[in-house]
């Protein structure tokens, strides 16, 4: 790799390359990619722009679903570093871009695998379940991997008397241990963006506007869950709002997947709902990192590329294979 490139991705994460204001991205984006053959896979909380350029968009079973299964030789993947991890890890042989190595995750943050494997040794009598959402270390530690979709799938799969860790996110863990009635042991790790939702404020949004249906992600905190009229993944979100008849909805999860709500919905109403900040959206910092200049010139130069350890890379595959293969079986994916 030519040595200014490698400073610029050293010292920033991505390719400070500044892109000519009148260039049509969308078209020299949409050439790279048949010329390079390559996928852009994205995340519904990315920014329209890069949600209208994207190949497939979807959420953490969707992306790793279609990571599994493509044929592209380069995998651009806008999202954040765990869920590129989980492209190489799922396609060891392609080349997998990230626009942005430093758009990372809180919630894959707040769970250090060194920590984790010490916290994991306590409960030898236990089974590792970890949410997608977590770094390919944790990945490697687990024996099954889950994300909001499948997660209930998941952990009803297992026989009811075994014993089970959940790691990371201790909010997703208590929801699942009061819909199946388990008593996972929670590892303690959160979203930054899905706690941060302000009780108080919804509360008066709902005064507001009466009608309105509450919906949330399970990531949320217990006090959201419990007002809301429907919880779910980001999928589940998107489409309860496609086939519900109400017009108004208070969206209790990252603002991203308001556009496609809207695309899908024009004549509904969408509010995001409202976090204890001064912001008046709620947004992951991480996800936003990306921007469709950084997609353009990661296509262009091929870099910054993923490069990960073959063993671990291994390691963290049989735990995601078991989730796939359990999905399957419960008819979440084809």
């Amino acid at each position: 790799m030519d040595s200014v490139l490698a400073e610029s991705i050293e010292k920033n994460g991505f390719l400070d390359i500044d892109v000519d204001p009148s260039m049509d991205l969308f078209s020299e984006v949409d050439k790279l990619r048949k010329e390079k053959n390559a996928i852009i896979l994205a995340h519904y909380y990315q920014e329209p722009d890069i949600q209208d350029i994207a190949d497939y968009i979807g959420d953490s079973l969707g992306l790793a679903e279609k990571a599994a299964e493509t044929d592209a030789d380069i995998i651009v993947f806008a999202g954040v570093h765990f869920m590129a991890e989980t492209a190489k890890i799922l396609n060891p042989s392609k080349k997998v871009l990230v626009p942005d190595m430093k758009a990372g995750c809180s919630l894959s943050d707040s769970c250090p695998p060194a920590l984790f494997g010490a916290f994991k040794s306590k409960h030898p009598d236990h089974i590792v379940v970890s949410y997608i959402n977590c770094s390919a270390g944790i990945k490697a530690l687990s024996d099954i991997i889950c994300t909001s979709s499948n997660a209930r799938s998941i952990i009803d799969s297992l026989p009811a008397d075994q014993k089970i860790i959940f790691a990371p996110d201790k909010n997703l863990g208590a929801y699942l241990n009061k819909v199946t009635g388990r008593n996972m042991v929670l590892w303690n790790g959160a979203c930054m963006v899905h706690e941060i939702f302000s009780l108080e404020k919804i509360t008066r949004l709902k005064q507001r506007h009466p009608d309105a249906k509450l919906i949330a992600h399970p990531e949320c905190e217990d006090a959201v869950l419990q007002i809301a009229d429907f919880i779910g993944s980001t999928t589940a979100l998107l489409n309860y709002t496609k086939k519900d008849n109400s017009n108004t909805y208070i969206v209790a999860t990252e603002a991203g997947i308001l556009h496609k709500m809207i695309e899908a919905s024009p004549h509904k109403t969408f509010i995001a709902a409202p976090p204890d900040n001064s912001c008046a959206c709620n947004e992951c910092p991480h996800m936003k990192r990306n921007t469709l200049e950084k997609i353009y010139n990661c296509l262009r130069y091929e870099q910054p590329e993923l490069i990960m350890d073959e063993d671990l890379c291994l390691a963290a595959r049989r735990p995601i294979d078991r989730m796939m293969e359990i999905s399957r079986k419960a008819g979440l994916i084809a």
